[in-house]
Order: C-alpha cells, then structure tokens, then sequence
C-alpha cells in the first residue's frame, strides 16, 4: 500500500541554508591566485556580510588594488599615475656588485657604475644617483648651502606634482631661500642686486624648471649663460631630463615641441656647476634622480648623511644603467619605448588606427593630439590618431585584462594608439568588441 506524502516541517522549511565554512570558501577562491590567507579573510568578510556568492566578486576586486600592467590608451606619453616612462627590464635572480669593487675585491661606490654613464652623455665630470628629482634637489641643496642662502627666481619658486614645493625643500635642506625679481620677470641684475647686499651670504644659485607650467606674455628670465657670470655655483634643476637639446639620437630633428626645453648637455656647457634631473621623463628611464656636474660637488653631495637614506637599490641602478648604455650604443629611437612612441611618424599611427576601426563594430578613427606628460613640456602636443565610441566604456576598458585606460570627452571614449604598444592592438580590438556589444 503506498505511503501518504510526508509534509513538509514548517520548522526546517524556512531555514536558511548552512553557509560554507571559511576554509572551504577560501579554498574556491585559489583560481584567483591570491594567497590563501588573504582569500581567507576574503570568505570571512563575504560570510559575515551574508554575500557567499559575492566572494569570487570580492576576490577580483582586491586583485584590482594591487599593482598590474595596464594598457595606456590615453595619449599621455608620460602618464604619472601610471608611472611615467615604461621600461622594461629583467634580471637573473643572482648577486649584483652593487658595492664591490671586482678589481680590488674590496667594498666599492654604488655610485661609480651608473654615475660614470651619465657623466660621459651629459658632458659632466662626474655623476651620481638618487631615487628621485626631488631627493637630488634636497641634497644638493642640504649639501652645498646649509645654513647659507640660495637665490631663486621668483617665478621658479614652483610647486609641481605630490606638493613638491621649492620652499619648503630649502626649509628640510636647512638652506635660506632668498627670492629674487618679479613673478613673470627676473633679469641678471636683480642677482646682483642680492649678491650685494650687506648680509649675503649666498652658496648657490638655484634655476628651476616650472616644469606643469607656462607663464607667456610680459616676461624674462634669466638664462645659465649669464648666471654663471655671477662667481656663485649654479644649479640648473632642468627637471623633465632631456640629455641633449639636439636628440642626436632621433634620425632627424628635434621635434618642435621639444623648444626652449633645458637640457643636460647644454645647461653644462653654459656654465652651470650642477644639473639635476628625472630619470623617469624625457630620459625614458626607470624613477631616479640624476646630480651631474662639478666633481668636488658631486662628491660633496655623495658624502653627506642624506645621501645613504637617498639612494636607489640595485635594481633601479641596474634598470638605469641599461637606459643609459642605450644612449651611448645610439639605440635610444629604437629600444626606449618613450622615444620610440615619440619617433612613430603620425601616418604610421593612423593606418593602425584605421585598421582597428575597422574590425570594431561603431568605431571610427579619428585624429588627436598626444602630449609628452610629466610636466615635461607644459602646452605641448604632437599628432597622433586614435579609436573614438560613442558613449563612456571607461569601466567596460579597465575591467579587460590587462586593463585599458583611456578617456572621454563630449560623450564619446578615445583611445590615443601613439601611447599603446603595437603588440597590444589585438587585445584592444578584442576589448573594444566586448565593449561595444
């Protein structure tokens, strides 16, 4: 005889289901390749919030925050967010003789390798090496003029990117900075002016590079050449570090935009004692800071206290002695991929435009204009040619792996192709159909 239908308890019917533990939570998420302890916290947070289904979810946002290579569809050449200059560079996981002498056997300079390279391309009797511009600045100011005063142009009394203020590294230098001339203009004899007064008691002459920005119109300054009349050392912080106005190692001129920017080279041979400069800019290489000039200021520089706590480590000396090698082996157009985006006619950069466009369905190639970035040439641009779409797919990009970052403007998203590595155009047809669907 069959049985009756049982009926159901209305005391479990109701009950939620049991979540998982912790552990095994933790466990599916491994396809993440996150650590496991970091996916364990992951599931506790997930089952806390009563959110099990939105582990996996949580897990690839945490990997959203780590560091990763992106696709840079912007146009800015030098992009700071997304760490200037690219580079690649690899070495084996094997000892480096960062401070070993292999002549002598003894402890040697961490300096000597990287600063006898820069010595030689900026004409310099010496170099050495910090971890940024702005460290070099400190130094050689903390170094030279503490407790003395620095003249500076009132109109190169700047503050550039992260609060980076003139100022307020004088007052961490322990150097006294004495303004000289006008906002928009400062001539040779208000120098004088301040050399003479009756309590100067000046160790340097600081020129500065506005670098993120320009002041047009009714101005002057006062150039290297003429400062180095004055009988005090100049320092000549060109900042964006191009090494030689000429770009000897373009097959062909200087681009127009590069005008009126300092150069290493130059600045040297006008007269100043000192220049410093990003390595991370216009030198196309790795986040470093470069002091290069009068060897007795330079070792001066190199054996103050700061300069330990200022040091770059191997791999940044290493990644910068490779930069630096590409120049003296006048390969830098080809294999400095900031110079190679620079060197890339705009008929070169349309075609791949045009070519793209046509594999993704609503997107027109379009003219634009690229800028070099960083604060290296303020108001400049150069032709470049891209990818336009009608509406904002910012989020739709940056969820591609790699992540694409481009931008929008009047409704529409652009990708600028000057700033995107060739090898990437199949990853950026694939994205931009994903986004477009």
């Amino acid at each position: 005889m069959p049985r009756p239908p049982t009926t159901p308890d209305p005391s479990t019917a109701t009950r939620p289901a049991r979540p998982p533990s912790v552990d095994t939570l933790a466990r599916s998420l491994a396809s993440t390749g996150l650590p496991h302890a970091i996916c364990v916290d992951i599931a506790r947070e997930a089952i806390a919030a009563d959110d099990v289904e939105g582990a996996p979810a949580r897990a690839s946002a945490f990997r959203r925050t780590l560091l990763t290579p992106v696709v840079n569809a912007t146009g800015v050449l030098l992009h700071t967010n997304l760490g200037r200059a690219p580079v690649a560079f690899a070495q084996p996981a094997r000892a480096v003789n960062v401070e070993f002498d292999l002549a002598t056997g003894e402890r040697g300079s961490r300096q000597r390798a990287v600063g006898q390279l820069f010595a030689r391309l900026c004409g310099a009797e010496a170099a050495m090496i910090v971890n940024n511009n702005a460290a070099a600045v400190l130094l050689v100011t903390a170094a030279l003029a503490h407790g003395r005063q620095v003249l500076v142009s009132r109109g190169e009394s700047v503050e550039i990117g992260g609060s980076f203020r003139v100022p307020e590294v004088m007052e961490q230098s322990g150097a006294v900075l004495v303004d000289v001339g006008t906002t928009n203009r400062t001539r040779l004899a208000d120098y004088r002016r301040a050399l003479s007064r009756p309590a100067a008691d000046v160790a340097l002459v600081l020129k500065v590079h506005p670098s993120n920005y320009r002041v047009e119109g009714f101005v002057e300054e006062t150039p290297v050449a003429q400062l180095a009349t004055l009988g005090v050392p100049v320092v000549a912080d060109i900042g964006s570090g191009l090494i030689d106005a000429g770009c000897p190692w373009l097959h062909g001129p200087p681009p127009s935009w590069l005008a009126g920017a300092p150069a290493a080279v130059q600045s040297l041979a006008d007269g100043a004692s000192l220049v410093t400069f990003s390595a991370d800019k216009l030198l196309g290489g790795p986040q470093a800071g470069i002091i290069a000039g009068d060897a007795a200021l330079v070792a001066a520089c190199s054996h103050h206290p700061l300069a330990r706590a200022l040091r770059p480590g191997g791999l940044t000396l290493a990644a910068l002695q490779a930069t630096a090698l590409t120049y003296l082996h006048k390969r830098t157009a080809e294999e400095v991929p900031f110079w190679r985006m620079v060197a890339t006619p705009v008929a070169v950069v349309q075609a791949r435009a045009e070519a793209l466009a046509s594999r993704i369905a609503g997107a027109t190639a379009v003219p634009l204009e690229a800028l070099p970035g960083a604060g290296s040439a303020p108001g400049a641009t150069m032709a470049s040619y891209g990818i336009r779409l009608t509406g904002d797919r910012l989020a739709l990009l940056r969820a591609a792996d790699p992540p694409i970052v481009a931008r929008t403007r009047d409704g529409h998203t652009f990708l600028d192709l000057r700033t995107v590595d060739p090898a990437d155009d199949d990853h950026l047809v694939a994205a931009l159909s994903r986004a477009t669907a």
